[in-house]
């Protein structure tokens, strides 16, 4: 059972601070914190790196393509592993493994990594690559375990609350680590950005194990694994409004991201260096930032439907301004209101999640979130790749942005109990 809040009643989910005042999701927000910076600065010099060794807009799609194969390939069986085991230990599992991955990717950084003799670039890329397949393969395991975990940590009248929580924490560690990253690149190099990587990592895994919980016992199901594997997919197709919600933020992000395009923005296009990539890749989760405090204070949940499509339209609109801007402070306007937009629809969506999800089926239904959201980021990153060799980067950015406000429209038109969707209740 999850702790229960200083404070119960009718009340209590009004209290902004009333998740965080159970000390298991306490920790549990301190490890997602630390692991999120560690993930944004590996992220944001692992671009910047890659793409100094090969100067190939391609090569940074195919890091994307890297992390989403595995996770796509084992996201099903992952969500049945979380709905089967212990969630905590999943977590510190998958957990473990992206330590190892994080110190491989610095000892590959120095000079003469192997045998005492200098790396060739092209070794050290399919290296790199290498590293990052099996980091997709422990972020699968990572994130339906994750994801279900924090629902068990608080009551079911504090969801909101927590979701709101949580997402802020997230983005506050997106918003420091890219600019973190990008100084201690512009200050240690690789080696000294890797090395901090690393320590953030472990730091996550000695939080999570400090949560005092442990799954609640499930009924033994004698169904085969191919049907508890599947279980996840026929509930989200099952479901319409969740059906349609995933649609919306899978188009946004599959073809209106621009964030793996970024070291080429700063670098060629906007004239800067590390420091502004940082910068850049932390605008989004600032924007996010600002808008979780407000929406913690007035949740979008008045008109549920239309604010989810407002924000998802407004994220497109942002980041076409993006792909437009020559001006960086012009830049990173945009890409901060474009994640605030994005922030409405997070909220949105884990709140939809949450309420319309049974609980023994949550792991495996983040998994299939994981295949719709998470993994479309890194194949949301090759198709930037694949469209910036083709029409440059601007041209990829803005085409699409207007893709997905396309996508919007069709979703507004064919799914009208999605506009006319007005409570979402704890």
């Amino acid at each position: 059972m999850a702790d229960q809040p200083a404070a119960s009643g009718p009340d209590a989910p009004r209290d902004s601070y009333a998740a965080l005042r159970l000390p298991n999701f306490r920790r549990y927000i301190c490890a997602l914190f630390t692991l999120t910076l560690g993930i944004q600065i590996q992220g944001t010099v692992v671009g910047w790196q890659i793409y100094a060794l090969t100067r190939d807009p391609l090569a940074l799609g195919l890091v994307g393509l890297a992390e989403a194969l595995p996770a796509i390939s084992m996201a099903l069986f992952a969500g049945h592993v979380a709905d089967t085991h212990d969630r905590r230990r999943v977590a510190l599992f998958a957990l473990s493994v992206l330590v190892a991955c994080s110190l491989t990717l610095w000892w590959l950084a120095g000079p003469r990594p192997v045998g005492g003799a200098p790396m060739l670039s092209a070794t050290r890329v399919r290296a790199i690559y290498a590293v990052i397949v099996v980091s997709g393969l422990a972020r699968a395991f990572l994130q339906p375990a994750r994801q279900a975990l924090s629902a068990e940590l608080v009551p079911r009248a504090l969801y909101s609350n927590a979701i709101t929580w949580r997402s802020g924490t997230w983005q506050m560690a997106a918003v420091l680590g890219p600019a973190l990253g990008g100084g201690l690149y512009a200050l240690g190099g690789i080696t000294l950005s890797y090395a901090v990587d690393a320590a953030l990592m472990a730091g996550a895994v000695l939080l999570l194990a400090s949560v005092r919980h442990r799954s609640p016992p499930r009924a033994v199901s004698h169904e085969p694994i191919r049907t508890s594997i599947l279980g996840g997919l026929r509930f989200v197709f099952g479901d319409p409004l969740l059906l349609s919600a995933l649609t919306l933020d899978l188009f946004s992000v599959l073809f209106g991201g621009a964030i793996a395009l970024l070291p080429i923005f700063a670098g060629e296009i906007l004239k800067a260096g590390p420091t502004a990539l940082g910068l850049l890749r932390a605008a989004p989760a600032a924007g996010a930032v600002v808008a979780s405090v407000l929406l913690a204070r007035w949740p979008p949940f008045a008109h549920t439907g239309r604010n989810l499509l407002l924000a998802v339209a407004g994220f497109c609109v942002f980041t076409i301004g993006f792909g437009l801007s020559r001006s960086l402070p012009l830049s990173l306007g945009c890409l901060m209101l474009a994640g605030a937009s994005d922030m409405v629809s997070v909220v949105i969506r884990s709140l939809m999640l949450k309420m319309r999800t049974p609980e023994s089926l949550l792991g495996r239904v983040s998994s299939v979130i994981q295949i719709f959201i998470g993994s479309s980021n890194e194949i949301g990153a090759f198709e930037s790749g694949v469209t910036a060799r083709w029409w440059g980067a601007v041209g990829a950015v803005v085409v699409g942005g207007l893709a997905t406000l396309g996508v919007v429209a069709i979703v507004a038109w064919r799914v009208p109990s999605l506009r006319r969707l007005r409570h979402l209740t704890t």
